[in-house]
């Protein structure tokens, strides 16, 4: 049973808050209260949950020498010593080839993003990290990735359903803004940051609060566009999505003083489950886009 819940820490569930971007294509598309459509959203939520798990135990057993070192993931259960990557590395495989299976019964275009994804991820554990900037948009493409894998799945049910360019272009500097704010934690933070990541030795803060701040502007003003876009106030028959920049801007604002004034950001997905100001910032944002979208 030990083995089975290593393989479950592992898996790093607390990350998986990252594939709720796949809800985005049913919430957007005014499908939300569609149960079978919504039904066909979680199966594509659970896919990229457990596939993401997966490609985080090939990471660790790819990183278990430098995890060893770091103050942190020395705890994880590869670097640690209590599973062994020769009981790791099959477990993944074979979860990673069922999950290409059920990929393909959701959908020809599902399955083409999962392949994707899956084989970006392998990407980035051989090489892509190494190198700076790339390291950070091969995280990025992923989350866009997700995004439009939430449309795809509702496709075979739903032919049509799109999802707007301008939420794309969002959610990439969004990623992006994570990304960098995490990368700065690194070098900030680490004594020798590019012991246990290569990539980082070619960053320095200065060019990370660059990044970060033109990340960070960039998603806010793309959503804004979004919001009053001719395609979208058409869509939905209401300019009132505006309302909604509000929430944007202070969930930005709000990670950077996280990230600038108590020194965190080394984990955005830690950070979005636990911090209460950012919480309930997005459950208003996500409550008053539904109550726009539905004329509650």
């Amino acid at each position: 049973m030990k083995k089975i819940w290593y393989l479950l820490v592992s898996m790093r569930p607390r990350q998986w808050t990252k594939n709720l971007v796949l809800f985005a294509g049913i919430v957007f598309s005014r499908h939300l209260f569609d149960v079978s459509l919504l039904e066909r959203s979680l199966y594509g939520f659970l896919v990229f949950c457990f596939m993401s798990g997966a490609v985080y135990i090939l990471n660790d057993v790819f990183d278990r020498r430098k995890d060893g070192a770091h103050p942190a993931k020395m705890k994880r259960p590869i670097a640690a010593g209590l599973l062994d990557s020769r009981e790791a590395i099959p477990f993944a495989a074979a979860l990673l080839a069922a999950l290409l299976v059920l990929s393909w019964f959701l959908g020809g275009r599902f399955f083409v993003i999962a392949a994707l994804f899956t084989a970006i991820n392998f990407a980035y554990s051989l090489f892509l990290r190494n190198v700076v900037i790339l390291d950070v948009f091969s995280i990025s493409f992923n989350f866009l990735l997700r995004a439009v894998a939430g449309v795809a799945v509702l496709d075979p049910v739903v032919p049509g359903i799109e999802i707007s360019p301008w939420l794309l272009i969002c959610t990439l500097f969004l990623s992006l803004f994570l990304a960098f704010c995490k990368r700065r934690n690194e070098i900030t933070f680490l004594g020798d940051a590019a012991m246990h990541r290569h990539s980082l030795k070619d960053y320095s803060v200065h060019l990370l609060d660059q990044l970060v701040g033109l990340s960070a502007t960039t998603a806010l003003v793309s959503y804004s566009i979004y919001t009053i876009w001719p395609s979208t106030v058409e869509k939905f028959g209401t300019s009132n999505l505006v309302y909604t920049i509000p929430f944007v801007v202070f969930g930005i604002m709000r990670y950077l003083f996280i990230v600038y004034s108590r020194n965190e950001g080394g984990d955005p997905s830690g950070t979005l489950l636990t911090e209460k100001s950012i919480l309930i910032d997005v459950s208003l944002w996500m409550l008053t886009t539904i109550l726009i979208l539905w004329r509650f």
